[in-house]
């Protein structure tokens, strides 16, 4: 009894909560007061939207960062004394190199710096007494243009979040694609503008004349003033409004921009003021390239390598501000904020990262950073491929059809189990209902965005849980022809069906892994439903079944159910 006790608690904490995150789905009556205010996002084959396909020219950006590194090389060939006659891009497009020298020895001293400072990086093709050919490995060029794509992505996803679009799907096609799709999207051309815009990267050095307190309380005082929040505006108008509303308040040369707080999921929820100076001059033009590397213990940071006009604007700037922070803006978006420990020269420099976090999450960070640096840095150009401009009307005509398919066999399935299994069906049909309301409760606490082949998942899952119900429910039945007293028939049927249940369930959940693993878009959405549904019915229909069974026999006394 102390064992269906604590059950009980269990499912009705379980019950509820479900009850209260999936309620704004079907009401609006909910928006000022119920604890939660998420809903279901529809994907664009549902609401509608805009799907576009974008190139990106990853052979231009290589291009491009082979000259920068020309220019590297010679100005660090010069710094180190070696000495040579000529450098240059020789196939620029494929990272291939021709550095020409005039002797042995300059040849040597030349294959010795290449060794020492681009190890993973470089490899000689061939050499003659007066040329040396050199490329990029494969393996480097591989990780660079995948690189490319996520700095695209990033930009991307940084100039779509101007409107506001509810989970919008950015993901790589192949070697050189990107597909967006933008649900719910009416505006295609400022859309489109807004995608082809390359995102501003810049150093700002952060200024303590104000403590974060003094800012947030004088960002207060003008939004009360002015009568607006962050919520609801856009960032880069929201930004504007501020700084215009505080000019008068702040110092000369500095504005205010925002980092999203540490575990907030975004800034709505959390972010924090810095006050930067707008003078610095040192910018994404200034960056050839921005990586994660290791320290000497293994831990992820952020390598940057300033081109050689920025090396002198990074070494001038660290020389004048060691103690101080710098902070990594990208579209007025503060991304990093670290220390400057030391007087950097030589145009090379790491972002190092702090706080008692496991290495996951470092990494993580690491990632992000370099990637946004990169997006700011090296801005590959995009050409439309491909634009539909899909109609809510089809999207909308399939969730009604799918809405009636699926209360019409829910309707057959419920009537089916109450004439075949009675008493015990009613309960069967009840979990069936609690399956279903967790399961869309989980959909939307998680975020995730619902599709027609989403809708197909959760039809699936209701016929995996009915399967469970049959397969408990026959078994109770063998037990009771066996002559077995129901109270034992009950644990016996649980029992024997359960090794069947989590059996097919396993493997129905490994096939939805490598779905959502090696699937992109509807594919994927199939798959999320699919293993979500599959944790629902071992709950639902399995444990809160067994929950509602013990509670008629051992609270009210039911000694037998009709089965």
């Amino acid at each position: 009894m102390e064992s269906l006790k604590w059950r009980n608690w269990f499912a009705f904490i379980s019950i509820a909560a479900a009850i209260v995150v999936v309620t704004p789905n079907f009401t609006n009556l909910t928006d000022k007061w119920w604890p939660s205010q998420k809903k279901i996002n529809y994907g664009l084959d549902i609401q509608g939207g805009l799907h576009l396909v974008m190139g990106v020219d990853i052979p231009g950006v290589l291009a491009e960062s082979s000259t920068r590194l020309v220019s590297s090389l010679r100005s660090e060939m010069q710094r180190e004394n070696v000495t040579f006659t000529d450098v240059k891009a020789v196939n620029p497009s494929a990272g291939e190199f021709q550095v020409d020298v005039a002797s042995a020895d300059q040849k040597a001293s030349v294959l010795g710096f290449i060794e020492k400072l681009y190890p993973t990086t470089m490899q000689v093709m061939s050499e003659t007494d007066t040329q040396i050919m050199m490329k990029y490995f494969d393996a480097y060029l591989l990780d660079y243009k995948d690189r490319v794509l996520s700095q695209a992505i990033e930009t991307i996803r940084n100039r779509i979040d101007e409107f506001g679009v509810a989970e919008p799907n950015i993901s790589k096609q192949g070697e050189d694609r990107i597909i967006i799709q933008l649900p719910g999207m009416a505006d295609a051309e400022r859309a489109k503008q807004l995608i082809n815009t390359a995102a501003k990267l810049e150093f700002m050095m952060v200024k303590n004349d104000k403590s974060p307190a003094e800012l947030q309380a004088m960002i207060t005082e003008v939004e009360t003033a002015g009568n607006y929040k962050f919520e609801g505006m856009k960032y880069s108008e929201y930004i504007k409004r501020i700084n215009e509303d505080l000019s008068a308040k702040l110092p000369e040369k500095t504005m205010i921009v925002f980092e999203k707080a540490a575990g907030a999921a975004n800034m709505d929820v959390g972010r924090l003021p810095f006050l930067v100076s707008t003078d610095t001059g040192l910018g994404g033009n200034d960056l050839d390239d921005a990586f994660v590397s290791f320290d000497q213990y293994g831990a992820p940071e952020v390598s940057l390598v300033f081109n050689a006009f920025g090396a002198n604007k990074f070494s001038d700037l660290t020389k004048n501000s060691v103690g101080q922070m710098m902070a990594v803006v990208l579209d007025k978006v503060v991304k990093s904020a670290p220390n400057i420990n030391t007087h950097i020269t030589g145009g090379r420099a790491v972002i190092t990262l702090g706080g008692a976090r496991d290495r996951q999450s470092q990494l993580d960070e690491a990632k992000m950073i370099s990637t946004s640096l990169r997006a700011g840095a090296l801005p590959a150009s995009l050409e439309q491929l491909e634009e539909r401009r899909v109609g809510p009307s089809l999207g909308a005509d399939s969730v009604k059809k799918a809405e009636m398919a699926g209360l019409l066999g829910a309707l057959i399935i419920f009537i089916f189990m109450v004439a075949r299994y009675k008493a015990v069906g009613v309960i069967s049909d009840i979990s069936l209902a609690l399956n279903i309301i967790i399961m869309l409760a989980m959909l939307t606490a998680l975020g995730a965005t619902l599709t027609l082949p989403g809708i197909a998942g959760i039809a699936l899952t209701v016929g995996f849980a009915v399967d469970a119900n049959v397969l408990i429910n026959e078994r109770i039945r063998e037990e009771i022809l066996k002559g077995t007293s129901f109270k034992l028939a009950v644990k016996e049927g649980y029992s024997k069906a359960a090794t069947a249940i989590i059996d097919s369930n396993l493997t129905s959940a490994a096939t939805a892994v490598v779905l959502l693993y090696f699937g992109t878009g509807p594919v994927r959405g199939f798959a999320v439903t699919l293993l979500i549904g599959i944790f629902t019915t071992l709950f639902a229909n399995v444990f809160l079944s067994r929950v509602i069974v013990d509670n008629l026999m051992f609270k009210f006394g039911k000694q037998k159910l009709s089965v």
